[in-house]
């Protein structure tokens, strides 16, 4: 039986194209690069939308809040067997006034609300890969985005990894440093380039491969 594989995150999972604002091919964007390197083992599933939040709701589009989602998300697609969780960016928004300390610790709520919900409605508890996001380019100034991003912005993303590494340890989840591997694209400061999504399905599928080695549940 194949395991499920549930790609939960914001438009860098949804594969967004920083030139055109369009969307990657299947198999550009990471998610369908991953299945395909992971093969039929897994079914890799995409759950990326454009602008989520962690566990707030847009001033302008409220129905991009990742925690209401979420137990819909999983229970739609249950047994799912490991979620690799990819969300942050988006709430260094200038219109949020938050730090990526307060961040992690809504990722943090977004894992405990996966761990019980998991627990209830599969029985089972997935493996949580836990990713600190890509950094924000230096060149966000340039961005069309800028704006709702600035200077702070890029300044909070690079403290990502140390506080959700933290989450990750408190949280029991694998961690993963996105920004050890790949930036956004220059063009936007904010979103993967072909080649970045090529690198980050490289590198989870490496670690999936890891993870799956270990008992699931």
């Amino acid at each position: 039986m194949s395991r499920t594989v549930l790609c939960y995150g914001d438009s860098n999972t949804y594969g967004y194209v920083p030139e055109t604002g369009t969307r990657y091919p299947v198999n550009v964007r990471y998610p369908g690069r991953l299945q395909m390197l992971l093969g039929n083992d897994y079914n890799v599933i995409e759950e990326g939308c454009n602008g989520r939040t962690t566990i707030h709701d847009d001033p302008v589009e409220g129905w991009k809040n990742g925690l209401d989602y979420l137990r819909p998300c999983l229970n739609s697609h249950k047994p799912v067997d490991i979620i690799i969780l990819m969300l942050g960016t988006n709430d260094l928004k200038t219109v949020f006034h938050s730090n990526a300390e307060l961040i992690a610790e809504g990722v943090g709520v977004l894992v405990d609300v996966i761990k019980s919900f998991s627990l209830e409605k599969q029985e089972f508890i997935p493996k949580i890969i836990l990713v600190s996001p890509p950094q924000i380019g230096e060149g966000i100034k340039s961005s069309p985005f800028f704006g709702a991003f600035d200077e702070r912005s890029v300044e909070e993303s690079k403290k990502f990894h140390l506080h959700y590494e933290y989450i990750a340890e408190q949280k029991g989840c694998v961690f993963f440093d996105a920004a050890k591997y790949i930036k956004p694209s220059e063009y936007d400061s904010l979103h993967l380039t072909a080649k970045a999504h090529a690198v980050l399905a490289e590198k989870l599928s490496d670690l999936i491969a890891d993870v799956s080695m270990q008992r699931i549940g």
